[in-house]
């Protein structure tokens, strides 16, 4: 359900772009670092949405593998000590409980 959500939304913010870019065929003065040219309104306003979309998608990209590292490190540090508390289990000790030194994942 929430993946279909994101693409309804993302089909009707398509539509309100479209239709802005398509109303807004007007030529207009762009100014570039070392130089100016004159294109349509429209190839602007696309080429704008389209740089903004690239942009978030390579923050989120970031952002998705530092969160698939922490969370392939918290896996290995959970079975290390599950292999703990089963060897303490078999041999009868209690486990010594080890704070974890990775303060990553607490609650801000």
């Amino acid at each position: 359900m929430r993946g279909q959500t994101y693409v309804i939304i993302s089909i009707i913010l398509v539509i309100l772009v479209a239709v802005f870019a398509v109303t807004n065929v007007d030529a207009v003065e762009v100014n570039y670092l070392f130089w100016s040219a004159e294109s349509p309104l429209i190839l602007v306003i696309l080429f704008s949405v389209l740089m903004g979309g690239l942009l978030v998608g390579a923050a989120s990209s970031v952002r998705l593998y530092q969160l698939k590292k922490e969370n392939k490190e918290l896996h290995h540090e959970l079975d290390a000590i599950r292999t703990d508390k089963s060897k303490n289990k078999n041999t009868g000790k209690k486990a010594p409980h080890t704070p974890s030194t990775n303060k990553s994942h607490e609650k801000k």
